[in-house]
């Protein structure tokens, strides 16, 4: 794959509406420890989370619940607290999985959902029922 300066670096690269990219950018910065990576104008925000990579658009297209953005933190718990401080509303609280991930469900502001994932070790998926194909 080409680097383009243009284009955030990640292969997939979900879009997320909301009516005011830069306030929400700003707001995903304070509650949930993504960074900026470019601004365009107030139309665009592409942003990082950790090695990932999202891109915030302009538009007036209502969360639906048909997706959630899964992202990988290194203490669930401190991650919480922050976006509960910040505003955002837990709908699970953290909680530790039988497969080796500590996780807690949140929405933002605007209404996206986001799951954010912890790993507490590694297991292996055959122990819980899961089914390894290609790892």
């Amino acid at each position: 794959m080409r680097y383009n300066r243009s284009v955030p670096p990640c292969p997939v690269i979900p879009v997320l509406i909301y009516p005011d990219p830069g306030l929400a950018a700003d707001w995903l910065v304070k509650a949930f420890g993504f960074t900026v990576r470019l601004r365009i104008a107030n139309h665009r925000v592409q942003m990082r989370a950790g090695e990932g990579c999202f891109t915030i658009a302009e538009g007036d297209i209502v969360p639906n619940r048909s997706s959630v953005v899964q992202v990988r933190v290194v203490n669930v718990l401190t991650h919480c607290e922050r976006a509960r401080k910040a505003g955002a509303k837990i709908l699970t609280e953290p909680k530790d999985h039988m497969y080796g991930e500590r996780q807690y469900n949140a929405e933002d502001f605007y209404g996206h959902r986001w799951d954010f994932t912890e790993t507490l070790e590694d297991v292996d998926p055959e122990s819980w029922g899961g089914i390894s194909v290609n790892l």
